[in-house]
């Protein structure tokens, strides 16, 4: 503790008036090592902890047959059946709870015996709008009958308290959601493993402050930006073009497969003009 006599007294006389410190101490105090951090209101390193049941709603333990069985890659075993264990599930539910019970309940000593999670992609809610609703289209027009339905999926209850408790509230609220979260991830990821955040010109300066430190700036290995086709100049400044995905990994182990996609001929001859 690196106190000086009048900064001692000062927070003396602070702590005996019920005040609060300033943020100064809060490094003074307790020897905090980062440089830089994000700070929001109501921010804590709290986690939750809870185990919840899963509960089995439907299984899917047959191919479709009108794929080719090479097309079904390994989801399925050799005498088509489905195989057991914690991989493919579709798991529904608040991500957060299932996360806890993921990192807390029986089913993580499966994961750690399978070599751990080794990777992880989130596409977490953008301040777009709190209109959950899409067109959804029933029907294959390629089976020959050529009947396709169309009806409009509403927004259901959680999908709106999932808005308002994320965007309703401001900034914070969605930050204080994202970090807990992240924190759970960096816990379930194995040591080999990475992780993969898209997010959008909305968020993209808060979530990389948040991965920066809960994984550590060191661990950061790629900001992946790729441009939408289509965008166009609005007024007064130029078209949002692109979105943004951070690539972090857990350590120095991280496994990584590179990928490698020649240029067309287009983009060759463009370039030797």
């Amino acid at each position: 503790m690196k106190l000086t006599d009048n900064e001692k007294r000062e927070v003396l006389k602070l702590i005996e008036a019920g005040r609060p410190l300033p943020d100064k101490y809060r490094f003074l105090l307790f020897d905090d090592k980062r440089e830089v951090e994000l700070i929001w209101n109501g921010k804590t390193n709290e986690v939750t902890n809870i185990v919840l049941p899963f509960q089995v709603i439907e299984q899917v333990d047959e191919p479709r047959a009108e794929k080719a069985a090479s097309l079904q890659l390994d989801l399925f075993d050799t005498r088509g059946r489905q195989k057991s264990g914690w991989t493919n599930k579709l798991i529904w539910g608040d991500n957060k709870l299932i996360l806890s019970s993921l990192k807390n309940g029986a089913m993580r000593e499966e994961i750690e015996r399978n070599g751990g999670i080794k990777l992880i992609y989130i596409d977490p809610p953008f301040d777009v709008g709190a209109d959950f609703s899409m067109d959804i289209e029933i029907g294959d027009p390629s089976t020959g009958s050529g009947q396709v339905d169309t009806f409009t999926k509403r927004p259901n209850v959680l999908e709106e308290l999932a808005y308002r408790d994320t965007w309703g509230k401001g900034a914070d609220s969605f930050i204080a959601m994202i970090y807990e979260r992240l924190i759970i991830m960096r816990d379930l990821l194995a040591d080999d493993g990475s992780i993969y955040v898209h997010c959008d010109w909305r968020v993209n300066g808060y979530m990389r402050l948040i991965l920066d430190e809960i994984f550590g700036e060191n661990s950061f290995r790629n900001e992946i930006v790729w441009q939408r086709t289509g965008a166009h100049n609005d007024a007064g400044r130029f078209g949002v073009v692109h979105d943004t995905i951070f690539f972090y990994a857990k350590t120095e182990r991280n496994y990584f497969a590179p990928v490698f996609i020649p240029l067309s001929d287009e983009h060759l001859s463009s370039r030797s003009k």
